[in-house]
């Protein structure tokens, strides 16, 4: 297995990472996950510009795209596999052990896992913790993410492959790595990005492509919606068919189902949207 390391492919086993840098040491970095298939990234550009976002919010230097696009062409030439993970990995360098950044420059990594279609349904839980839709990281696709470890061990505990968030007022907010979708009365809805949730690439693509409205919605609605469903990456559109001790029998619905075939054939029309 070939990676990505400041500048050139590396294999796995020997590619090393200071143990100062400030992504290990405070969590001083950001990321991307994008979806490969037969080596060819998916809605590369629109994963670019959102670490750009993200490299802002935390006042990280602008990622050089031609090179991370220069990596990601080498690390898939380098691995090949039917459906891959790519991960994009952007911290703030070697720095010293406190909070202050060093200057020694951001340390870019970019590595490839394979990985395998999800299920068209599964199961989520609810949690007590909440997004902070005022923090200063929030929007920010950060490594920061033992909240993220936390809820989606407690979801797998119960059974469910991913946990959803309500914000600091009682709306809902995201999952620990997707966006929430619902169905009322034959309409989508998805919370707006005011509730602290990030700009998802496929949630983007999917309010583009189905017409889904951006609805201040209160968490509860879990348990009245007629249809629920998540977005991200590696999961595009996958119905939801548990809601904490909730049945949403016969997931897919109609209109998740026709949501994931839109999905499906659009995605599939156009690699980089």
């Amino acid at each position: 297995m070939k990676i990505w390391l400041d500048g050139g492919l590396r294999d796995i086993e020997s590619a090393r990472v200071s143990v100062l840098d400030h992504g290990l040491t405070v969590g001083d970095g950001i990321f991307e996950t994008v979806k490969a298939t037969g080596g060819k990234p998916f809605a590369l550009t629109r994963h670019l510009e959102r670490l750009t976002r993200s490299a802002r919010g935390l006042g990280l230097p602008d990622p050089d795209h031609d090179e991370v696009r220069r990596a990601c062409a080498a690390v898939l030439g380098a691995n090949p596999m039917p459906l891959g993970r790519l991960r994009i990995t952007y911290t703030g360098g070697h720095g010293p052990l406190g909070s202050d950044r060093g200057d020694q420059g951001p340390t870019l990594v970019v590595a490839l896992g394979e990985t395998t279609r999800r299920p068209d349904s599964t199961a989520v839980i609810t949690v007590p913790w909440t997004r902070n839709e005022r923090g200063a990281l929030t929007g920010l696709k950060t490594t920061s993410y033992a909240e993220n470890v936390v809820a989606l061990a407690r979801a797998h505990r119960h059974g469910a492959t991913e946990a959803l968030f309500g914000n600091t007022v009682g709306r809902l907010c995201e999952g620990t790595g997707s966006n929430v979708f619902v169905v009322l009365d034959g309409e989508i809805h998805t919370p707006p990005l005011a509730s602290g949730c990030l700009a998802g690439i496929t949630r983007a693509l999917a309010i583009e492509w189905t017409g889904a409205k951006e609805t201040d919605l209160p968490l509860d609605v879990l348990q009245r919606a007629d249809e629920v469903f998540l977005t991200s990456t590696l999961r595009d559109i996958q119905a939801v068919h548990r809601v904490d001790d909730r049945e949403l029998p016969g997931a897919p619905g109609p209109v998740t189902a026709k949501a994931m075939r839109v999905f499906d054939e659009r995605s599939g029309d156009d690699l980089d949207p």
